[in-house]
């Protein structure tokens, strides 16, 4: 087939190709280029596979570490010098040590005193609050168709005892002076009793009124706040039945042989109460053959009797303290005129009595102008250093002629 014509069916492969397009040192030049961008991230991934950073970029630290010698060793017989303690240091540190403890309210009982071989160590806790003993207890209960009354426990405890607020840690600057407040009538009004009880310090005291609803529930979130709690009698005033302190009120003359009944009936309407005080009372306190009976239940039910210093006349807190009673007598009633301006005056003259005498005691009834005020004044009580004491505790800090001995 000599002289015919190649087709592409019958050209020999690889053979009479057609040359290529383009300029061909264009291709070496591609080549070259990716060639050298080969190499330089192989150079990157050289660099940080040799040289990473083992710590993965976390602080470090050089340490030297010595080795220490090895301690000497004492044969038998060898006579090794110590060094003696400076007995003026030491003398000098145990003095800022108990300066420190009597400073910071921390008491330490060292080997050789009460706690031979130990050192026990207490540190208050002023950041705690004060909790009063759960109430009712029932080792202070009799059951009466009144209700719970109050009793002495088996073990001789007493709810004067039992339900009092718990002394709190020492103060810890100088004490310039005491004030114990009494806030009463508390128990009628919802909203003046929840703001006595929100707005006043734990340690002013409370009394209630044997009126009112729910009068448990109230007075036990009185003592979860940490309010000692007392529980107000109706008694006969002069211009009885013109001012009638209300419903079972204790009376004078043919109508006192009631009175026990009556008694029973205002003890039996809550619990976890230190005492009673008067509510009124100028004629009943004034009868000490009236006022006998009464004292002698309330002796034989552990409680403290307070008298609210509303009558020159009353021979309540005398009386008390005869029968062997723990008795306070208030000192003065601050919002006899209840007006803002009145009332500040009266805390300022408290404020004096206090430093001047050591102790006040005084009272105030459940007002909203009175528990604003008393708020408002018991914040500045520290920087004065005039501390509040509930009215349990002012009875050992006043005299024993003028306050009962606690049973």
């Amino acid at each position: 087939m000599a002289g015919t014509p190649l087709t592409e069916l019958n050209r020999p492969l690889g053979q009479d190709r057609d040359a290529p397009h383009g300029r061909p040192w264009g291709r070496w030049v591609a080549l070259a280029c990716a060639g050298a961008v080969g190499l330089v991230w192989a150079s990157i991934a050289l660099i940080v596979a040799v040289g990473r950073d083992p710590d993965g970029g976390e602080p470090m630290a050089t340490a030297q570490i010595e080795k220490r010698a090895a301690p000497a060793t004492v044969t038998p017989g060898e006579t090794v010098p110590v060094a003696q303690p400076d007995p003026g240091a030491m003398a000098r540190s145990q003095s800022s040590a108990r300066q420190l403890e009597s400073e910071s309210g921390v008491t330490v009982v060292r080997p050789g005193s009460d706690a031979p071989g130990a050192i026990v160590i207490t540190i208050p806790d002023s950041a705690a609050p004060i909790r009063l003993a759960p109430a009712p207890d029932s080792r202070l209960v009799e059951r009466s168709r009144h209700g719970p009354l109050p009793k002495i426990g088996p073990d001789g405890a007493t709810p004067a005892q039992i339900y009092a607020r718990p002394a709190g840690p020492p103060p810890s600057g100088k004490i310039a002076g005491r004030v114990a407040i009494l806030v009463g009538g508390l128990g009628i009004s919802q909203s003046g009793t929840s703001d006595a009880i929100t707005k006043l310090p734990g340690a002013v005291s409370l009394a209630f009124a044997p009126y009112g609803a729910e009068l448990e529930r109230t007075v036990q979130r009185a003592r979860g706040e940490g309010h000692e709690v007392f529980l107000q009698l109706p008694m006969e005033p002069f211009d009885y039945p013109d001012s009638d302190p209300g419903p079972h009120t204790l009376l004078t003359g043919p109508k006192s042989a009631d009175n026990l009944d009556r008694l029973h009936w205002a003890m039996g309407r809550f619990t976890g109460y230190v005492g009673i005080v008067n509510f009124l009372g100028g004629r009943l306190t004034s009868d000490e053959a009236a006022l006998s009976p009464i004292l002698r239940e309330l002796a034989g039910r552990g409680l403290m009797v307070v008298d609210d210093g509303s009558s020159a006349r009353s021979l309540l807190a005398a009386a008390a303290i005869r029968a062997q009673i723990p008795a306070m007598k208030i000192d003065r009633v601050i919002d006899t005129v209840a007006r803002a301006d009145a009332i500040d005056k009266e805390l300022a003259a408290v404020e004096v009595a206090a430093r001047d005498q050591g102790l006040a005691v005084v009272s105030a009834s459940a007002l909203p102008v009175s528990v604003e005020r008393i708020a408002r004044w018991a914040q500045t009580l520290e920087a004065k250093g005039i501390q509040i004491v509930p009215i349990s505790a002012a009875r050992g800090l006043r005299s024993p002629k003028t306050t009962g001995s606690l049973r």
